[in-house]
């Protein structure tokens, strides 16, 4: 659990705002190249069986890692990994570069790296997550998360306006070494933040790490509301496959292939999502967390399947803004339902199964998105899965085993 008020550290402020900066400069620089390569693909090959190809790599090596990553988070000091995954992501970045400089530009590299950095974020995700409650008291986590939304969606506006610049102005390979620039900057400032170990990670491991998993996945069997929980967030990252994947692809057919009309995209929703995390930190939600999660649900799935019928940019872009809006209405309460219910000992097995959650519901659904992108209409793909989930939304606030899960 979180400090109580016997024990907050009185320098906790001072610490949480070095490490949200940490961790938005090396987000920066990761959001910038991955916007770089999704275009790259998409404006060389306007394809949408490459695009689902770029997403599994993207995706899969987390899912390996997942498990795993979640034992790791919880038996060893969170800060040293999350360094560590940074350090990873830096140096697979540079190598693409200067491979990239010297001649060798072919889609499989650049394939490969998105593999490795999405190897680096399996790691390092959980341990974010459950390195925040060890900084924060629980009565500040929903607006430090919502806080932490905010400035992650600011990032993804900066992010796709210097991708896009970068892109017109220079060859791809420059775009790369501003990852490598952000995450030595990372790197420095989350080593001045005094970490101390959570309490299992000081103590001697007597257990081996499958044994270690096993605790983790029987602690989720026992708790009824995380089960359910899980189950609607697999089917909630299944169905936003198609507005977070295909959209670049649905600009470049129909709208025009320019670069800045993706670059609009991608602001217009990350502005969406900023000014939901500002509404989520200063509201904080219903007092039923799952009530504000089912309200999120509700209005990004309406919002998606407008996107299917906008008659214009204009409008569609409007529409992205919205369910960009509703994001942190999902994603906020969840985490932080999550950090306050569940031991901080067991927090980071717990968020790598929820992060193994995503990352198996998007490839999967882009597995299947993806290809039906080439014979069906995406706005077709926008409507089904948009009004899917504006129905799941429903059945989440009716839920018994939801319904008193408070995270009081």
């Amino acid at each position: 659990m979180c400090p109580t008020k016997e024990n907050i550290n009185p320098h906790w402020r001072r610490q949480i705002t070095l490490f949200l900066i940490s961790q938005t400069v090396s987000l920066l620089g990761s959001a910038i190249v991955a916007y770089a390569i999704i275009w790259y693909v998409t404006l060389t090959t306007a394809s949408g069986l490459m695009m689902t190809i770029s997403t599994l790599f993207t995706f899969l090596p987390q899912i390996f890692v997942s498990l795993f990553a979640g034992v790791w988070a919880d038996r060893y000091h969170r800060k040293y990994l999350i360094i560590l995954a940074d350090v990873l992501i830096a140096v697979s970045t540079l190598i693409l570069a200067v491979l990239f400089l010297i001649g060798y530009q072919e889609l499989w590299l650049l394939f490969l790296v998105s593999g490795i950095r999405s190897f680096g974020a399996g790691v390092q995700t959980p341990a974010v997550n459950s390195l925040i409650p060890q900084l924060v008291p629980e009565d500040k986590l929903m607006k430090v998360n919502g806080i932490n939304g905010s400035i992650q969606s600011l990032t993804f506006i900066i992010a796709p306006a210097i991708s896009g610049g970068l892109l017109v102005a220079f060859s791809l390979e420059y775009t790369f070494f501003i990852d490598v620039v952000t995450a030595m900057i990372a790197v420095a400032i989350l080593t001045l933040i005094p970490i101390p170990l959570h309490p299992k990670a000081r103590e001697k491991s007597t257990t081996t790490a499958l044994a270690d998993l096993k605790e983790g996945l029987h602690y989720i069997r026992q708790q009824r509301f995380i089960r359910v929980l899980f189950i609607y967030y697999a089917l909630i990252m299944f169905l936003i496959t198609p507005a977070a994947f295909l959209t670049p692809l649905l600009i470049t057919r129909i709208y025009g292939s320019e670069v800045w009309r993706l670059t609009v995209n991608e602001i217009f929703f990350s502005g969406g999502t900023m000014v939901g995390g500002v509404i989520i930190a200063l509201w904080g939600g219903y007092t039923n967390r799952i009530k504000t999660i089912s309200m999120g649900c509700f209005v990004f799935g309406l919002a998606i399947s407008a996107m299917g019928v906008a008659p214009n940019f204009v409008l569609y872009i409007l529409f992205i803004f919205i369910s960009g809006l509703a994001i942190p209405f999902l994603s906020a309460p969840t985490t932080v339902l999550l950090q306050e219910m569940v031991e901080v000992d067991i927090q980071g097995r717990v968020f790598s199964i929820l992060q193994l959650i995503a990352t198996t519901a998007l490839p999967l659904g882009m597995v299947i998105f993806g290809p039906m992108a080439d014979f069906i209409p995406i706005q077709t793909l926008l409507i089904v899965a948009g009004l899917i989930m504006a129905g799941c939304s429903l059945t989440i606030i009716q839920n018994k085993a939801l319904a008193t899960a408070n995270g009081k």
